[in-house]
């Protein structure tokens, strides 16, 4: 059951404590309040906590990533690339796979976009393991397209992409919890990669974000370890949503 399109927080917030699921509209409307700097802490803290409470839906994390694809610094790029970019957060201390396969899949002959940030919850994100490479990660927008052509592969690190989600910070880092905004990164890289592989921790959310990519026409594998690893695991099975000409 949605709601009709809320455009306030109590609307918002009451809808999510009764259990209603909110619309892409509604969505939106929330993620433009964030990155505008309207919404107060409070209320931000207030929606991601009562969502993650209620469960995601795919129709309300794609209101979320489409504003913040909207209002995201525009890159060009020509041709068609692909990202490798997980959701990290399975707290196992492994090593950056996801960085690692974009450098060898880059190295393979396919060009690579990829979005990622400063470890959240890990040792090392894929910014922290490229600077420490000697990779320049605060590229400017305009340079990710010459950086691609001439390398085979460019880096957006999403701070300087999405300036916006600086509003959401601290609620998030108050929280301490993994909330909706966790998952936003491989959803909103401004490339807009043709295809993805998108490890994710959380087995909730694997077939959300497949449906969400589904949507947006992204072919992707989407895969979670069944020993909780947000990669193909070696250690045992895996679980893996296939997505491909818009659907899953």
């Amino acid at each position: 059951m949605s709601a009709p399109v809320a455009t306030s927080w109590p609307g918002v917030l009451s809808a999510l404590l009764a259990g209603i699921d909110l619309t892409t509209a509604d969505t939106a409307w929330v993620m433009g309040e964030v990155m505008a700097g309207d919404a107060t802490p409070a209320q931000v803290a207030g929606f991601a906590v009562a969502l993650r409470a209620k469960g995601e839906t795919a129709a309300e994390v794609a209101g979320l990533v489409e504003v913040m694809l909207a209002e995201a610094a525009p890159v060009s790029v020509t041709g068609r690339v692909v990202d490798t970019c997980g959701t990290g957060g399975d707290r196992s201390n492994t090593v950056n796979l996801s960085t690692m396969a974009a450098l060898v899949v880059a190295g393979a002959g396919v060009p690579v976009v990829k979005h990622g940030n400063r470890a959240a919850s890990s040792a090392c994100g894929s910014a922290d393991l490229l600077e420490q490479l000697g990779v320049a990660v605060d590229l400017p927008p305009a340079a990710v397209g010459p950086c691609l052509e001439q390398a085979g592969i460019a880096f957006c690190f999403a701070p300087v992409f999405h300036p916006g989600m600086r509003h959401a910070a601290v609620p998030r880092r108050d929280l301490g919890v993994a909330t909706v905004f966790n998952i936003l990164g491989p959803l909103t890289n401004p490339a807009r990669p043709a295809a993805q592989a998108v490890g994710v921790s959380d087995a909730r959310l694997a077939p959300v974000m497949a449906g969400v990519l589904a949507a947006r026409g992204t072919d992707a594998l989407v895969f979670r370890g069944d020993d909780g690893l947000d990669e193909l695991t070696i250690t045992g099975p895996s679980t893996v949503w296939v997505v491909r000409d818009g659907t899953v």
